[in-house]
């Protein structure tokens, strides 16, 4: 799976005043104008997200980096988040009874 379909998350699409910028690729073997643009976005590791508002000037800095980049919504990064979250979750633990069903009743 690459990366893009590993950060998308199953949510439409709706304007946001906020974007999660998240790293995808590495900064070694870029345009030294796109590593500028990316230190401008304060992205400096890879899988590293970034909360930046929706202004014509930031779509246009993600724009010339978007090979590089994913882009989510508010919505989009909340549901991927949840869903790390669930998955990364406590779950209850597995009780097993190795007794029959007519010995466990007769010992109660």
């Amino acid at each position: 799976m690459n990366a893009y379909k590993a950060y998308k998350a199953c949510v439409p699409i709706a304007w946001s005043p906020n974007l999660y910028i998240t790293l995808v690729r590495g900064i070694p073997g870029t345009r030294r104008l796109h590593r500028r643009t990316l230190e401008a976005l304060r992205l400096r590791k890879c899988n590293r997200t970034v909360m930046r508002w929706n202004t014509p000037t930031v779509r246009g800095m993600i724009q010339q980096v978007k090979r590089l980049v994913v882009v989510e919504t508010e919505e989009m990064f909340k549901a991927r988040k949840q869903k790390e979250a669930n998955h990364c979750a406590i779950r209850p633990p597995l009780v097993i009874n190795h007794l029959p069903a007519a010995a466990a009743n007769d010992s109660s």
